[in-house]
């Protein structure tokens, strides 16, 4: 305990007690809007922050998690102990006629998309509706199931990555292309390294600007269908990961369980793989609902579900 103490104190020096939070709720800042308090929070608005926060952390040996939009997440009832960086690292900047430069912390919707879509500029139009920030999209190698007529297809935020600046696990800050991600679906090297996206450049396609605003309409409408009104249920999408062929949301729907209330909390009466918060869900509520739901799939149908969402600190 006195180390711990010892080291918030020495980590506060560094960042300056002006700049650290504390005992911060954090359910405003997902998407599921549910989660208790973190010891200690810090914005990092410049890459220079952010490489400054996770060092110190990891110097002093902090436990620390580095949030984005925090949409694919479940932050435990007890909350963080230890040190929440926010990743809020802002910047758009256009290179030449084809490519876009933007800092890990910006919102890819409506941030992002609604700048190059202005110009223009096709291939992160696809994402219009999905809650991420630039370090989050690759993180999960962002992707959308494109509903236009006749080209129905997945489309991953690696098909328009040119490069990223990272500071490495090794304490380095290098620039790297695509293949360094090992992109997969809902999968890439951050899962595995302790790396860090600082920044990312994409590489896009000229397209007429009433053309990429329609797709985007359709993909909202499309959302819209299938997926909760985040202001009115809070969630953080899919649970499950993907079973080709199959769906995770089918299974849980042919065991009867779409609709099921728990609580505060539901499985979506529209996707069944999705838990919202229907109000004042607790995060013991969700964590049922998603026993139940693996329990209940694997008794019945015989199939593992695996969980894609991250669950942060304290249950």
């Amino acid at each position: 305990m006195t180390l711990m103490i010892d080291s918030k104190r020495a980590l506060t020096e560094v960042l300056g007690a002006h700049r650290i939070e504390r005992d911060v709720k954090l359910a405003a800042m997902t998407t599921f809007r549910i989660g208790g308090p973190a010891d200690l929070l810090y914005r990092a608005q410049t890459p220079d922050d952010l490489v400054l926060a996770i060092q110190t952390a990891r110097e002093l040996g902090i436990p620390h998690f580095l949030l984005g939009r925090g949409a694919n997440i479940l932050v435990g009832d007890l909350g963080f102990r230890g040190l929440i960086i926010r990743s809020e690292i802002a910047g758009i900047e256009f290179l030449d006629n084809s490519s876009v430069r933007a800092g890990a912390g910006v919102e890819t919707y409506p941030d992002l998309i609604d700048a190059t879509v202005s110009r223009g500029l096709g291939g992160l139009h696809h994402y219009v509706g999905i809650p991420s920030t630039v370090g989050g999209a690759l993180w999960q190698n962002l992707h959308f199931l494109s509903p236009a007529p006749k080209r129905e297809r997945t489309v991953f935020i690696a098909e328009i990555l040119e490069s990223a600046d990272l500071l490495t696990e090794e304490g380095e800050r290098r620039t790297v292309g695509v293949e360094y991600f090992e992109f997969g679906y809902d999968e890439s090297i951050l899962h595995h390294r302790d790396d860090v996206v600082l920044s990312a450049t994409f590489r896009l396609e000229a397209q007429p600007t009433p053309e990429l605003r329609q797709v985007m309409r359709d993909n909202l409408e499309w959302r819209d269908e299938r997926h909760p009104d985040l202001w009115l249920y809070p969630c953080t999408g899919s649970i499950f990961k993907k079973i080709d062929g199959i769906g995770a949301g089918r299974l849980i729907d042919e065991c009867g369980l779409k609709g099921h209330v728990y609580g505060g909390a539901g499985i979506f009466h529209k996707h069944a793989n999705i838990v919202v918060n229907l109000g004042g869900a607790t995060a013991h509520e969700v964590r049922h609902l998603i026993d139940l739901a693996q329990e209940t799939v694997r008794r019945e149908l015989g199939y593992e579900l695996e969980a894609e969402i991250d669950f942060v600190g304290e249950f």
